[in-house]
């Protein structure tokens, strides 16, 4: 496979009959081996950067193709490797007359024997000899290594003889796949070519079954290693699954095969249409331009595009930012497309194996499922769902979405011959079809009627199907959302939000989603709520809010779908407020009879409460793996028994004066159960402000109860413990209130490692602070048990002075690096309607450790009280809301105020990052 360098007027290292010449001259005058290769080393090294400087120099003039540069890096290393073996055998070790015996061909194997090489790829070598290795041959090898590592290039190499490799080839099949691809550089060309007949002869062509089966098992196993998902958010270009190894793969398996050098051959062979080829083209042009900006931007082999890879990856690749999505966005929506497209291809191919029965079809599901009856214009080929008259099958559109049906309704994989069909046909999908009544029943049913919507949904959406039935799908396909804390692109998303939903119906959540589990088996409009869920982010990835933009989508595709009027309001209103549960539930004090008041009044009915629960319980479920948890559940239920009782009894249940009093009473009856006497109960209930109350859980308000029990003025009390429920440990603090209290025992939590979700203090009449903070564990967990005694420790010693929060951290408080790409520009609002009594602070910015405690240091320092906050994060973003007051416990009404206040909130923010990156 030779190629011509991707430069004019490229460098003389690539023509040897021009090069090696001046090297002579250069050399001429020496006698000193150690001499010669100093000087052969600093030839070729001058030689190799000015190449290399072209060669990436061309690169970046077509920053989206590498076609050409790999292969010109691949002849750049033929040049280096010819030039070391030209002077290892002239002027090192020269032979007069060699003997049979002392013959010596360099060959390239793998990657670099195929002539693509990244910049920083490795050099692969054979050293092929006829017979056992002579003192000779050994020489040039050992010299050849160490003008090669003098240049500093990564050696993989080997010293064999042709029987040696069939040997070796026979029982190794990674020797075997680099011998597939061996290429002679230099040297004894008669020695290849033997080595090229006999393992054609005698190993490749007798054992074609067994090499593609390894293959296939090698690339599962890989796939797996890698997470295997394609929309892996930081991929591996090279291992992932659609990356270049998958292309590589089916290269192999071809040449294997089939004997061909190059893809396009498989065109003739009626392997791949010319279509198919152009996608195989495509792809790995793509992804090889991908690896090699990795590479020189790292200056060594990197091929996972990491978040702080891809922002770089993406600019060089001349992907700009918009006032919709950032380039990055672009650019790894582009990768992913890429990479589906690898998947089909894979398909395809796999497929034409089984036709020829090199591979066998999958069989196991077969062995273990009872026949089903087909419909007619279905038959059953190799356990898989084909298409009996092709002919006869395009003749009506709507057979595209029965096919779907059939295979959900059976169980049985569609046939990659059948896939291969479709996605060439898309164009029948046209407007007649998507607003044709038996289209719309078949999609329903496909969503409503099978149990597991999720396989067709995936299967339709890698086709091209989902959005040619629903264009306004088409944007968000293969959408990378750059943050933390989505898992998956959009369109991945919304089908695992769709599966979670279908795990809910079919009972697999009772204990994990009890409150889910039983409005849906009460009965709820299932049509509304499965076109819900899959659609709630389809505004994505445009200017404007996409819950606006994807509610005013939603009611078209709705009507278009022929729901009734009542249902597509409803389903419109789901997806402009899918958000709205999840913020106030994460956001807000759901305490505040305002902040239940207000939500109530924004649901209106007990019917579109159950439906935004269960949608919000699969927003949260699809984001990805552990992002739900027993903290967000325990919020969510109780916002929905507080608001459901209102919207059931009338709003007045939400009555402050009520709530108090039902407080105290639950409060009442606990201690008289532990053995308080009514003297002491009195007492601790006459102790507290009437903000208390409605505030915490009755047994909290019991654990600071025993803590103020004969408290000293001095003392300090703590109560850590372990809240399985909630996933998070409880602390509790007593202790004699001061201005800062609360920025304190902040700066002591966050200095051990804990993340707040959740604080609350209150002033007794007596004058004590009693605060209580929920915090997690790096993993979103309650803290290990043998963590606590150090956590109590920490905070002590914070309190007593002994530690100073601020300075300890200025070493605990820097950003990883992969995630210093990510932008969250700080957002600073009051909230004066929340609630009836405080201001509502909330902020919002990009996460670090010592955040919480700045925000907090920064308030008590203007003198503002904070009464609760409640901390909600996302990925690398997050949102602080604080309740507060001002030292004369009135609101901040005064609008100077608030600016002056935002102000130093927004320089406690930015000198906190400034200290972070320093």
């Amino acid at each position: 496979m030779q190629s011509a360098p991707a430069l004019p007027g490229a460098h003389a290292i690539f023509e040897p009959g021009n090069f090696l010449p001046r090297l002579d001259a250069e050399l001429s005058g020496l006698d000193q081996p150690r001499n010669i290769r100093s000087a052969t080393v600093a030839a070729l090294a001058e030689a190799r950067a000015a190449a290399m400087a072209d060669i990436e120099a061309g690169f970046l003039g077509h920053p989206r193709a590498a076609r050409e540069s790999v292969r010109a890096i691949a002849m750049l290393t033929d040049g280096i490797v010819t030039a070391i073996h030209h002077v290892a055998t002239t002027h090192l070790h020269p032979l007069r007359s060699p003997s049979d015996a002392e013959r010596l061909a360099v060959l390239a194997v793998g990657g670099y024997g195929r002539a693509e090489m990244a910049p920083a790829s490795d050099v692969d070598l054979l050293f092929l000899t006829p017979y056992k290795i002579t003192p000779w041959a050994e020489s040039v090898v050992e010299s050849m290594l160490y003008m090669l590592w003098d240049l500093k290039l990564k050696i993989g190499h080997s010293i064999r003889t042709v029987d040696d490799c069939l040997r070796l080839g026979t029982g190794d099949m990674t020797i075997r796949t680099s011998l597939v691809e061996h290429r002679l550089v230099t040297g004894h060309a008669p020695l290849a070519q033997e080595l090229g007949t006999r393992l054609w002869s005698e190993l490749f062509e007798k054992t074609i079954p067994e090499f593609v089966e390894a293959k296939l098992e090698e690339r599962a196993a890989r796939h797996q290693r890698q997470g295997g998902q394609r929309y892996v958010l930081e991929p591996n270009v090279k291992e992932g699954k659609g990356g270049l190894r998958d292309l590589q793969t089916l290269y192999w398996i071809a040449k294997y095969i089939h004997h061909v050098d190059r893809a396009v051959e498989l065109v003739d062979l009626g392997v791949f249409t010319r279509d198919e080829h152009l996608a195989f083209w495509q792809a790995e042009d793509f992804l090889w331009a991908v690896r090699c900006h990795l590479h020189l931007i790292a200056g060594r082999p990197v091929d996972v595009l990491s978040f702080d890879m891809q922002v770089e990856v993406a600019k060089r690749m001349g992907y700009a930012d918009n006032a919709a999505r950032r380039g990055v966005e672009y650019f790894m929506q582009d990768y992913f497309r890429h990479a589906t497209r690898v998947g089909e291809l894979t398909r395809v191919f796999l497929t034409e194996l089984e036709a020829r029965h090199v591979r066998s079809a999958p069989f196991l599901g077969r062995l273990f499922r009872r026949r089903r009856k087909l419909k007619a214009g279905f038959v059953d080929q190799h356990g898989r769902l084909a298409i009996q008259d092709e002919a006869a099958f395009v003749q009506d559109p709507l057979n595209i979405l029965r096919l779907f049906e059939e295979a959900l309704r059976t169980g049985i994989l569609i046939h990659p011959d059948a896939m291969r069909l479709v996605a060439a046909n898309l164009d029948l999908i046209d407007d007649q079809v998507r607003s044709d009544p038996e289209a719309i029943r078949i999609f329903m049913d496909l969503l409503l009627r099978h149990g597991n919507p999720e396989r067709s949904l995936r299967r339709m959406n890698e086709l091209g199907v989902l959005a040619a039935f629903i264009p306004e799908f088409e944007p968000v396909v293969a959408m990378m959302q750059f943050n933390l804390y989505h898992h998956y692109t959009v369109d991945e998303h919304s089908i695992q939000c769709v599966a979670a939903l279908a795990e809910i119906e079919r009972g697999e959540h009772p204990e994990d989603l009890p409150l889910s589990s039983e409005i849906i088996n009460e009965g709820i409009n299932r049509r509304v709520l499965y076109l819900a869920t899959l659609l709630h982010d389809i505004g994505k990835g445009r200017p404007e809010d996409h819950s606006i933009l994807g509610a005013r989508i939603a009611r078209r595709i709705a009507t278009r779908f022929g729901f009734s009027p009542e249902d597509v309001e409803t389903v419109e209103w789901l997806v402009r407020n899918h958000l709205l549960m999840s913020d106030v539930a994460q956001k807000r004090d759901i305490s505040d009879p305002r902040t239940l008041r207000d939500f109530a009044k924004a649901v209106k009915t007990r019917k579109r409460l159950d439906l935004l629960l269960v949608l919000t319980t699969c927003d949260i479920r699809g984001v990805g793996p552990n992002t739900w948890n027993n903290w967000k559940a325990v919020l969510l239920r109780k916002l929905h028994q507080e608001t459901a009782a209102a919207l059931d009894n009338g709003l007045e249940e939400l009555n402050r004066d009520k709530r108090q009093n039902e407080a105290k009473r639950s409060l009442r009856h606990l201690l008289i159960a532990k053995g308080w006497e009514a003297r002491e109960i009195r007492s601790e209930i006459s102790r507290h402000y009437d903000a208390y109350w409605p505030g915490l859980p009755t047994e909290t308000q019991a654990v600071f109860a025993q803590l103020l029990h004969r408290i000293g003025h001095d003392e300090i009390r703590i109560d850590l413990h372990p809240d399985t429920d909630r996933d998070a440990t409880r602390t509790a603090f007593v202790l004699a209130d001061h201005p800062g209290i609360f920025s304190r025992l902040c700066g002591a939590l966050t200095l051990m490692g804990a993340n707040v979700v959740d604080a609350r203090t209150y002033t007794t009449r007596d004058g004590y602070a009693t605060a209580v903070f929920w915090i997690q564990d790096a993993e979103g967990h309650p803290f290990a048990e043998d963590r606590l005694p150090r956590l109590r420790q920490t905070i002590l010693r914070t309190l007593k002075g002994e530690i100073v929060a601020r300075e300890a951290f200025a070493t605990r408080d820097k950003p990883k690096k992969r995630n210093r790409e990510f932008r969250f520009p700080t957002h600073v609002t009051f909230d004066n309607e929340g609630s009836d009594i405080y201001t509502i602070i909330e902020v919002d910015t990009r996460d670090r450790p010592g955040l919480l405690y700045d925000l907090t240091r920064t308030l008590a320092a203007n003198h503002i009280q904070i009464v609760s906050a409640v901390i909600a994060t996302y990925g690398a973003q997050v949102v602080d809301s604080f309740y507060v007051k001002d030292m004369f416990g009135l609101k901040l009404h005064s609008e100077s105020k608030r600016l002056s206040l935002e102000k130093k909130l927004r320089s406690a923010i930015a000198d906190g990052a400034k200290r972070a990156e320093e």
